[in-house]
């Protein structure tokens, strides 16, 4: 009887138990569930998609070419939900290669399943309100966009959602310093700093989640049916913005500051950008849009005005708001702040103190000081530039370096002229691009051919470091780096192993991550020795930054423990 009864009991628990984890996924799906912003289906808005020439479709009005540099242009116009749609419908094929790009990435940054489905689980909880931060009508174009989603990851969650949180991808990605997904520079030079005194700015767009996630850029040009016309830098599925212009000469660029984790959603960085860019004419509107909505991660926003004849910075932390004006005639943005407000803020001390965004910056100065009036041409020069201070060597992918060879894109802008110039692959070293934004739109409508829509006579050259033996070493570099990590994450000996380290540090030799990757590789191996020797080696070279500098100190100290 005892038997029995502690067997009902045993029973009766796990009756509750199984009851309770069905109600907690019952209220997790409800609390987590965002619905759409309306309940009309956008398959069912009665639009179709033309193909008229080799990679060029049209729809309406609107219309996606990609043009022999390899660069997706795009003009969509309408109201928020036909802008979705239009861009979805178009777009179809590049939005699916786009999410398998940065999910396949994501699989190789967290190669365990168990922690995907964990980070699954935190990000839907985590924004769960997402969509009460974010302006009705640009929820409106997400979920135009999002119908045009995959198939393949309904595990994920449902196409909206996934849309709508990838939007908060540039701010998850940068709260997760290290990820090391986002180390941006940008510069602006006016006045006696500019080959005619008219606005220039430069920037580099580093957030890398993957070289095939930057492969299909797209240059949208958007003509809302509220707000100003706009062109920004992005990819398919992304209506916010990181890199853009609008027609009357004001621009937006982000940079990521560091940042505590934050506790729940707020508005996602580029869609602040894309109001701003939609709505501001000048500094002052800029500023005004900002302080009124909140992000839940620090963010520089480089702020270029035709009307202001200048750029400026707003710091925008998690709970502060403000306008940094160097009152000169140049401009320098990396990844700190700079206002005196946050001179003594913890995390701004330590971000500099880190190193890698200061260094930078110091490099930027060299750089503008070297060349104290800049043209367009020097200010792709200064964006390419390879070198550390004082033009040293410090290997190439170096984060000190403002081209560290993962760019999803640079950009050049003349607010006053409406020019800006645009990367083609691979990263800032192809062809830039010159579009002229005032003839770009006085055109678009009525585009019914496959005809070039940039300023020929104006682009900038590809980078001749793309055709020299060193960028082929660089290469070789990077597919020796995939056979090291393999090897490391699989405790794995390389074959043919003393020709093959000789290659890999031949690659690179003075980059620092070389050493330390081969290192790691020799202490999987438990030949501390080795391990220990090439430590050393990396930590004679330019090392990153210090977070980096102490991990490896410390891998060392471990090995020398243990042998």
């Amino acid at each position: 009887m005892a038997k029995k009864r502690k067997r009902k009991i045993l029973l009766y628990i796990l009756a509750i138990l199984v009851l309770a984890i069905i109600a907690f996924v019952i209220y997790f799906n409800i609390v987590v569930r965002i619905d759409p912003p309306t309940e009309t289906d956008p398959h069912e808005m009665g639009y179709t998609r033309s193909q008229i020439d080799t990679a060029f479709y049209s729809c309406e009005t609107s219309w996606l070419n990609l043009n022999e540099y390899g660069l997706w242009e795009l003009y969509i116009e309408g109201n928020s939900f036909e802008l979705g749609i239009i861009n979805g419908l178009l777009s179809n094929e590049l939005i699916q290669v786009q999410e398998d790009a940065f999910v396949n990435q994501i699989r190789v940054m967290i190669p365990s399943e168990s922690y995907l489905n964990f980070l699954r689980y935190f990000i839907a909880w985590f924004n769960k309100d997402l969509d009460t931060y974010i302006k009705n009508e640009y929820l409106l174009e997400i979920y135009g966009v999002s119908a045009f989603a995959s198939e393949n990851y309904g595990f994920i969650g449902p196409k909206y959602h996934r849309i709508l949180n990838y939007h908060a991808a540039h701010d998850i990605g940068h709260a997760l310093q290290n990820m090391n997904l986002v180390e941006c520079t940008a510069f602006g030079v006016w006045d006696e700093r500019s080959v005619d005194s008219t606005l220039l700015i430069g920037r580099n767009f580093d957030f890398y989640v993957g070289d095939a996630f930057a492969k299909n850029k797209i240059i949208a040009f958007v003509n809302p049916d509220k707000g100003y016309k706009f062109a920004s830098v992005t990819w398919a599925g992304m209506i916010g913005v990181v890199s853009g212009m609008n027609e009357k000469g004001l621009t937006v660029t982000l940079n990521s500051a560091k940042s505590e984790m934050p506790f729940g959603a707020r508005t996602p960085v580029s869609i602040i950008a894309r109001e701003i860019l939609q709505y501001a004419s000048n500094i002052e509107e800029a500023m005004a849009i900002a302080s009124k909505r909140r992000s839940f991660v620090s963010e520089s926003f480089l702020i270029g005005s035709a009307e202001d004849h200048k750029a400026v910075v707003i710091e925008k932390s998690t709970d502060q708001t403000l306008l940094y004006d160097p009152d000169t005639n140049f401009i320098i943005l990396t990844n700190h702040f700079q206002s005196d407000y946050f001179n003594d803020d913890e995390l701004n001390i330590e971000n500099l103190a880190n190193k890698t965004s200061s260094y930078r910056h110091k490099r930027v100065k060299e750089l503008l000081d070297l060349h104290p009036v800049i043209d367009y041409h020097t200010a792709a020069g200064i964006l390419r530039d390879r070198r550390g201070k004082r033009n040293k060597d410090i290997g190439l992918a170096n984060e000190k370096a403002i081209n560290q060879l993962i760019a999803h894109h640079s950009v050049i802008f003349i607010p006053e002229e409406r020019l800006f110039w645009i990367s083609t692959a691979p990263y800032q070293l192809g062809s830039y691009l010159c579009y002229n934004l005032d003839t770009v739109f006085a055109e678009m409508s009525e585009r019914k051919t496959k005809t070039s829509i940039y300023e020929m006579q104006m682009n900038i050259s590809a980078d001749t470091f793309l055709f020299s033996a060193e960028y082929a070493h660089f290469l070789h570099y990077k597919e020796l780096l995939i056979v090291f990590q393999d090897a490391i994450k699989n405790g794995d000996k390389i074959d043919s192993e003393e020709l093959t380290v000789r290659e890999f540090i031949s690659a690179n030799p003075e980059y620092f991550h070389v050493y330390s990757i081969l290192g790691q590789y020799y202490q999987e191996l438990e030949n501390f020795s080795e391990a220990i020797k090439y430590y050393n080696l990396a930590l004679s070279k330019e090392v990153s930054s210090t977070n980096e500098y102490n991990t490896i100190r410390k891998r060392m100290e471990e090995c020398m423990k243990d042998q």
